[in-house]
């Protein structure tokens, strides 16, 4: 299993925040009730950590109302043997 970052902004009106706040709660998805969310300091944005088999699982478990500017980003971890290794850690 791969480690992912998503990502799931929406906008910064109050209808908007609880509108995706509701969304992600009624789902019933323990991934998504465990989201952390930025709006009470200006970023509105939802940001839900998972451990799943790809980006398209991860994608999948964002509600098909928000999915669309959705963003994953596959999460790695760098030892200092990889920052010896130089460039190779990057690739």
């Amino acid at each position: 299993m791969e480690r992912y970052l998503i990502e799931v902004p929406h906008e910064g009106t109050t209808t908007a925040c609880n509108n995706a706040v509701r969304t992600f709660l009624q789902t019933g998805s323990h991934f998504l009730r465990q989201a952390d969310w930025g709006c009470h300091d200006g970023v509105h944005k939802a940001w839900i950590t998972v451990e799943v088999e790809s980006k398209e699982q991860a994608l999948q478990i964002v509600p098909s109302l928000l999915r669309a500017n959705a963003i994953i980003t596959k999460l790695n971890s760098f030892t200092e043997f990889d920052i010896e290794k130089g460039e190779e850690a990057h690739s």
